[in-house]
């Protein structure tokens, strides 16, 4: 099914400053230039001047550069495509790790079983750009993430966020802002030492803290550990490209706070993918609540417990998006599950929740 954006509906979003339609869509201002959130806090363009794009790449396949003032890298990580291509989101996760840094897209699409041509024309379709294009946004993204919040070198934030060198990093923002990197780090604080990186990831809420932490906690998975509501996992060069290890905690409202402390910052965009998929980062609450409420048996514990969400496993190579994955079902639940496509992992989360509370 293809993505479209109700250019409507956007602009009025946009004219409230919706934030629950933050990191759904990103507002191209003709004017200027710029692409915001729809929740920037400047002043609303005119109507004749503002285009709408589904995902931060397509604004800037566009044309479009990031707005410094609402940076749409700390937007919650979430787009239009989201439950309608498995293909998609399995060759966005291969992305996030790096499978584009040096490699192309038709070793990607080969990974996939795919072609490269129906690849691209499933990008464009459901995320408005190219796969190359998609993997270039998120290194400056993440760079732009990395300038504001951590006082790492540009030759380090340059290396952290994916680019293959020093060069290619100043020349990309060059061409984007029209000035060096260096130029969009506005304040002065004191230097994260030890290999160390402090970032917030963004999610969109409800999301129940205590669950996560009680599941990731009760699974007892190798290398990780779960004390005072922070959960970390042991980083190994084998597994991870670098020894150390990452903390997850919640901080405000809508982020978590991961601390990387790490000896090879060219593995950072990788593990903060793996943070991303373990604590379920990109998961759009109000889609799985409005599609699983369906169901009349789910839909009061859905009232009831908002914010559940399956954990993730820190390596996954399955073949489903594990938004809709089920692992260890009975064929009854199997069967039922099919109504709750493409959130069957959720919606198995709260069957099970469901039958503990009939057996207490």
């Amino acid at each position: 099914m293809e993505q479209t954006l109700d250019a409507e509906a956007c602009w009025r979003a946009l004219s409230a400053r919706d934030a629950r339609f933050d990191g759904r869509f990103f507002t191209g201002v003709t004017s200027t230039g710029i692409y915001c959130r729809p929740v920037c806090p400047a002043r609303t363009p005119r109507r004749e001047n503002v285009v709408f794009h589904p995902t931060a790449a397509s604004a800037e396949a566009a044309g479009f550069r990031a707005c410094l003032r609402c940076r749409p890298e700390t937007a919650p990580e979430m787009g239009a495509w989201r439950g309608t291509s498995n293909t998609v989101s399995r060759a966005l996760a291969l992305i996030e790790a790096g499978a584009l840094d040096d490699g192309d897209a038709e070793a990607l699409a080969e990974r996939l079983g795919v072609g490269e041509r129906h690849l691209r024309r499933l990008f464009r379709q459901h995320l408005g750009a190219a796969p190359v294009s998609v993997a270039q946004t998120r290194r400056v993204l993440l760079a732009k993430q990395l300038i504001h919040e951590t006082e790492l070198t540009m030759a380090e934030v340059a290396m952290a966020s994916g680019f293959g060198s020093v060069r290619r990093f100043n020349e990309t923002f060059q061409a984007l802002y029209g000035r060096p990197p260096s130029a969009l780090r506005r304040r002065k604080a004191a230097e994260e030492g030890g290999g160390r990186v402090t970032l917030n990831l963004a999610y969109r809420p409800p999301y129940d803290w205590d669950f996560v932490s009680a599941a990731l906690a009760a699974r007892g998975a190798a290398d990780e550990t779960t004390a005072d509501g922070a959960w970390t996992r042991r980083l190994r060069k084998s597994v991870d490209g670098t020894e150390g290890a990452v903390t997850v905690r919640p901080g405000a409202l809508g982020k978590a706070v991961v601390e990387a402390r790490i000896d090879e910052l060219k593995a950072l965009p990788g593990v903060l993918a793996r943070v991303r998929r373990v604590f379920d980062l990109a998961a759009d609450p109000e889609a799985i609540t409005r599609d699983l409420s369906a169901d009349p048996e789910l839909a009061p514990v859905l009232a009831a417990r908002p914010g559940l969400r399956p954990v993730g496993d820190w390596i996954d190579d399955g073949e489903d998006a594990p938004s809709d994955r089920l692992t260890g079902a009975d064929a009854a639940l199997t069967a039922r599950a099919e109504r709750w496509r493409p959130w069957r992992a959720y919606g198995a989360l709260y069957w099970t929740m469901i039958k503990e509370m009939s057996h207490d």
